[in-house]
């Protein structure tokens, strides 16, 4: 009897809740049919506009591992690299909108993203006292110029709103030198990238929340780097892996 009365009394609930996320899209739905006082109406009408750029990027890499290593002493060595984390980091930059129709333009928006990737050796020939792989850890840190050229589409505008979505390419240069580290990437890099925002018209300029999703088109592990390590037991762990494919989030402020 007690579990039929926590049902019934369940969907009551369930059913208010139904009720009042009813309610409250019919009210937003008619508020936002109410036509209101556009801010800067011809924005949009210029060939060309510019603008800055701030926000936050997550970075993360893919990596595959080769599996057991022969080693010179004649044993195999089993490390298993990954990255565990997704590191937050910063991003500044500036944008170049060039407008194609109504509702589509060409943007490029150069920009600096500053941050790293948090990297995992587990060695599974070496245990601790808990019966698991020791551990190494490494932070790959990458200081990336990009220049992404996007296509953006964007819905009609109403009111002092218009959201959009976008696509395109982002060659990369990676501005990290080398160093001793367990991992290096390769200098030049390709992404492809898709992302959505909306325009919002202030009364002086437009401010754009945009979220893009970035990932790499081609293998940016540096197989050269363990021939530069000076410590030969180094090796190992840069040989543990054969690719690497850069991924990352950018939440982006315009100002336009």
């Amino acid at each position: 009897m007690g579990k039929k009365k926590r049902y019934i009394h369940w969907t009551m609930w369930k059913k208010r809740l139904i009720t009042i996320a009813l309610l409250t899209v019919a009210v937003v739905t008619v508020s936002a049919q109410q036509r209101k006082v556009q801010n800067k109406p011809y924005i949009d009408l210029r060939p060309m506009h510019f603008g800055i750029s701030i926000g936050m990027n997550l970075q993360d890499v893919e990596m595959r591992n080769v599996g057991p290593q022969l080693m010179e002493e004649g044993d195999s060595r089993t490390i298993l690299c990954d990255a565990d984390t997704w590191n937050p980091g910063f991003s500044v930059g500036v944008v170049a909108d060039m407008r194609l129709t109504n509702h589509l333009a060409l943007r490029v928006t150069p920009a600096m993203h500053f941050g790293s990737k948090h990297l995992v050796f587990r060695n599974l020939d070496d245990l601790n006292d808990a019966g698991r792989p020791r551990e190494t850890t490494q932070d790959l840190k990458n200081t990336y110029i990009t220049i992404p050229v996007d296509v953006k589409f964007s819905a009609e505008r109403f009111n002092n709103y218009r959201p959009y979505v976008l696509a395109g390419v982002t060659p990369m240069i990676n501005l990290s030198g080398k160093d001793q580290d367990y991992i290096h990437l390769k200098r030049y890099d390709t992404m492809v990238e898709v992302g959505l925002g909306c325009d919002f018209y202030l009364p002086f300029f437009k401010l754009i929340p945009e979220l893009k999703f970035c990932y790499s088109l081609s293998n940016t592990f540096d197989k050269d780097h363990a021939k530069e390590l000076n410590d030969a037991n180094r090796r190992v762990f840069t040989n543990s892996i054969d690719q690497a494919c850069s991924k990352m989030v950018v939440l982006t402020l315009y100002f336009e």
